[in-house]
């Protein structure tokens, strides 16, 4: 009796997702099972959208499972990759499903580096496939009757959940098939569908009349709003309006009709005949104008026959009074449907193949926290060694320990020459030398690369920028400005971060400088060293005395107190807490993740008391201070005050202050140099990320040129514009050129209208009637002395070879093998020696980042020559 509706699918592109994500996966992973598990679970997902997508689908349940199935990896790992067109980059292609292309270009396509727009395309496939499911059905049995109306229902849904989404997940205009009005449709036309199914087994199963009657009505009523809504717009295919509106008049007419019968049980002849009359007229409307598309001759019987035996009982035995349509009591109506709604996973079968990758917000969150753990970490131990540093100035400027050693006046004293042997066996001034001089070396390569980064930036938005200015508001693309303003912003800090670095560099070389000749001094052998010395007066009375073993005690207790320190340092770097968990459970618990909250209880409980013992650590040791100072004034007044002995002093205050600057200079050019390597890498990721998104651009501007001249070809051109008659005259004669289109011959009684002159072959004329008018090749030019012929216009669809280049003018690009995406990666992170100074007892704390900032080197404080580093590498 009736046909139903089912929805094309759409076609995809096919796109590798395994690259963009195993490359995402090893940046943001370390090395080991987990990686690997994760790249295989990101080629099993490819493996995956090739069977939905990459072929023909059979209109069988293991095909929509399959559909399913990959919908729902879609929305798992949705929270797990950052898709973007400036992160992880992958470009999804559909087709309208709905437009069948020309002669001269291919269907309407619309391409999008959007998980949401592939979300949505894919969905909308799953809703056509149930469709066509449901429509193949057998509609004789109770089987099919239920599959098809579960199917309907489910199709329903999901084309509802595309019009409440699409837009929010589109961000632009989407093509016509998943438009909110074209959803919004299908969603009613399976629905009403769904219904009519219901109806069918109503009747099938001959339950009460009055009960189908309402069934068939709501479903009349689901057709009715389904053609309101696309009548007037050019979205659905054409032999979808007819079926619709065939559709609404046989479901109202089986509605009067059972409503009939009704009527006939309950004795209202008269509404009997009236109902059947209008159920006649409806039929009847439906063959006479739809009969191409629905077969009514059954229902057109059926009801004709009931009428026509109605109309004899009452006219030979009842005689009611047949009411008017109008004054006919309404039939009531029954839903038994309604969209099925989409709820993830929609596939029994499904299993997530990154169940073990934790979301990005919780990655995000542990990003932060690890970086708060690091400042925390970096101002305990800051503190730590710039009261060491403290201590070592405090016990230069007293000479300390050489003074109490040097009671001969003649010979090096011990410490001096633990100090030199130590300098010596790091290399001496040779090391600092050779360290200084690789340092601009590695300043320019990280130059370099930061520097090709940006160029292909530029070059890359100036093209853009060339095509927009061509083809203005035909270009619907994100511009290229906007789209890398992340990327500028990051290659800014990278400047920004190099300046620092040279400012740093100068700052090493002018200290180098100052205490070069003191440091290579100290390097010499032990009797040159000892040459160098000045000698004094013996002091030997001291030798012994109570205050050289006061001061002998308290400075064992200060180097007592640095090994301390030195192991807290290690224990503090040491510790490691994995916070995934905590942040996981907070976000299963409570849906969102506060990371503030959670890390600093956290941070507060494991680093409390290692807080605790550097605060005592620095007040034992200000105490110690205090006392050797008041012990040294007494060593000094017993010390025989002479010139001599106060120039050979001051040498040895010099000598061990060389060794101190020979350590802090070798610590910050090592810190440099592992800085500039750390931050190669970084800035290589930096570049390819640059290169990913540029060749991502190129090829969705190499699809959107192709579009483009497939649309123009398709413009129907201009019309020409005819010469003035004096322009066919010949110059020296009266007779006119022939004419250089046919023109009809006139209309004669009995005469047999003869053929016009053959035009002349068109010509390329300097006024030329189209831009984009073309002359074939190999067309003679007309010769001087006639008139130029009109160019005739060219044929709709026919596009000038000028209007669009076949590709983007610009510089070349360099060529990759994909474009797989990316992430924000953080900067190195290790603890740096240039932080001496950074943190007093009473500093303040440092500031933290915001979440999701990459954690970049902090601002450069004074007497840091190196941005500051945390003093672990960043998982």
């Amino acid at each position: 009796m009736t046909n139903f509706i089912s929805v094309q699918l759409k076609k995809a592109s096919e796109v590798d997702l395994a690259k963009p994500l195993c490359k995402f996966i090893q940046q943001s992973y370390p090395s080991g099972d987990a990686q690997a598990e994760h790249c295989r679970a990101a080629e099993e997902l490819s493996k995956l959208r090739k069977s939905a997508l990459g072929r023909p689908l059979d209109k069988h349940e293991s095909a929509l499972e399959t559909l399913l199935r990959y919908y729902d990896q879609l929305c798992s790992i949705e929270p797990k990759f950052p898709f973007s067109e400036n992160q992880v980059c992958v470009t999804f292609t559909w087709k309208d499903a709905f437009d069948k292309g020309s002669l001269f270009g291919g269907s309407v396509k619309l391409a999008l580096a959007s998980l949401g727009y592939e979300k949505t395309c894919v969905l909308f496939n799953c809703g056509a496939l149930a469709s066509q499911i449901a429509a193949e059905q057998n509609l004789d049995n109770d089987e099919g009757l239920k599959a098809a109306a579960k199917h309907y229902q489910f199709a329903s849904g999901a084309f509802q959940h595309i019009k409440d989404t699409v837009l929010s997940a589109l961000n632009r205009e989407p093509t016509v098939d998943i438009s909110p009005d074209t959803v919004g449709t299908l969603s009613l036309i399976m629905l009403a569908q769904a219904q009519e199914v219901f109806f069918l087994k109503a009747t099938r199963d001959k339950m009460k009349d009055g009960i189908i009657a309402k069934l068939a009505n709501q479903a009349a009523d689901y057709y009715g709003d389904a053609y309101k809504q696309c009548q007037y717009k050019d979205t659905l295919p054409k032999e979808v309006f007819p079926v619709l509106a065939a559709k609404h008049c046989i479901m109202q007419a089986n509605a009067e009709y059972h409503q009939s019968i009704l009527a006939k049980q309950q004795k209202k002849f008269g509404e009997e005949i009236g109902r059947l009359q209008h159920a006649a007229d409806l039929v009847k409307t439906v063959a006479s104008r739809y009969d191409e598309y629905i077969n009514v001759k059954d229902l057109v019987d059926k009801i004709n026959r009931a009428l026509t035996a109605a109309k004899k009982d009452n006219d030979f035995i009842y005689h009611d009074r047949v009411p008017d349509l109008k004054d006919l009591e309404p039939i009531g109506k029954a839903s038994l449907v309604k969209s099925t709604p989409v709820a993830v996973p929609l596939s029994q079968k499904f299993t997530d193949l990154f169940e073990k990758m934790v979301p990005l917000q919780v990655q995000q969150s542990v990003s932060v926290y690890n970086q708060r753990k690091a400042d925390l970490v970096n101002r305990l131990i800051a503190q730590m060694r710039e009261a060491t540093n403290l201590a070592n100035g405090v016990l230069a400027s007293l000479n300390l320990p050489a003074a109490i050693e040097d009671v001969s006046g003649d010979t090096v004293p011990q410490s001096i020459l633990n100090k030199s042997k130590a300098v010596i066996e790091q290399g001496g001034v040779q090391t600092i030398d050779q360290l200084i001089k690789d340092l601009p070396e590695l300043l320019q390569r990280n130059k370099e690369i930061l520097d090709e980064s940006l160029r292909l930036l530029d070059e890359e938005e100036t093209t853009d920028n060339e095509l927009r200015t061509k083809f203005k508001e035909r270009w619907q693309r994100t511009p290229s400005n906007d789209l890398y303003k992340p990327l500028r912003a990051e290659g800014a800090n990278f400047h920004n971060i190099l300046n620092k670095a040279v400012q740093a560099d100068g700052q090493v070389r002018e200290g180098y400088q100052s205490h070069r000749d003191t440091i290579a001094l100290l390097c010499k052998p032990e009797a040159e060293l000892n040459a160098a010395i000045p000698s004094a007066n013996p002091a030997k009375t001291l030798q012994g005395s109570e205050v050289v073993n006061v001061l002998k005690t308290l400075l064992a207790s200060l180097d007592e107190v640095k090994k301390e320190r030195e192991q807290l340092e290690n224990d503090l770097k040491s510790v490691n807490f994995d916070m995934t968990n905590k942040f996981l459970t907070a976000l299963a618990q409570d849906g969102a993740i506060n990371e503030e909250a959670i890390s600093v209880t956290e941070l507060d409980r494991i680093y409390g008391s290692y807080t605790q013992k550097v605060q005592e650590s620095l007040k034992k040791q200000e105490e110690l201070l205090k006392n050797i100072q008041n012990a040294h004034q007494e060593f000094s007044k017993m010390k025989q005050s002479n010139n001599e002995s106060n120039l050979r002093e001051e040498v040895l205050k010099n000598l061990a202050v060389a060794n101190d600057n020979f350590v802090e200079l070798l610590g910050n050019l090592k810190e440099g140099t592992k800085f500039y390597n750390e931050l190669t890498e970084i800035l290589l990721k930096f570049q390819n990320k640059c290169s990913d998104i540029v060749f991502a651009r190129k090829t969705e501007r190499d699809e959107l040129l192709k579009d483009l001249q497939q649309s123009i070809a398709r413009e129907p051109s201009a019309p020409s514009i005819p010469l003035p008659t004096y322009q066919t005259t010949p110059a020296g004669g009266n007779k006119p050129a022939a004419p250089s289109t046919p023109t009809p011959a006139p209309r004669t009684m009995g005469t047999k209208p003869q053929p016009p002159a053959r035009p002349p072959p068109p010509v390329i004329s300097a006024a030329s009637s189209s831009p984009s008018a073309s002359a074939p090749s190999g067309t003679a030019a007309a010769p001087p002395s006639a008139p130029a012929a009109p160019t005739p216009a060219p044929a709709p669809g026919v596009s000038a070879s000028s209007t669009a280049p076949s590709q983007a003018q610009g510089p070349p690009y360099p060529t990759y093998p994909g474009y797989p995406g990316y992430c924000q990666m953080p900067m190195p992170i290790g603890y740096n020696p240039y932080m001496y100074g950074q943190y007093g007892p009473y500093a303040p704390a440092p500031v933290f980042q915001n979440p999701g900032q990459p954690p970049y080197p902090a601002p450069q404080q004074p007497g840091y020559p190196f941005p500051q580093q945390p003093y672990f590498p960043q998982q």
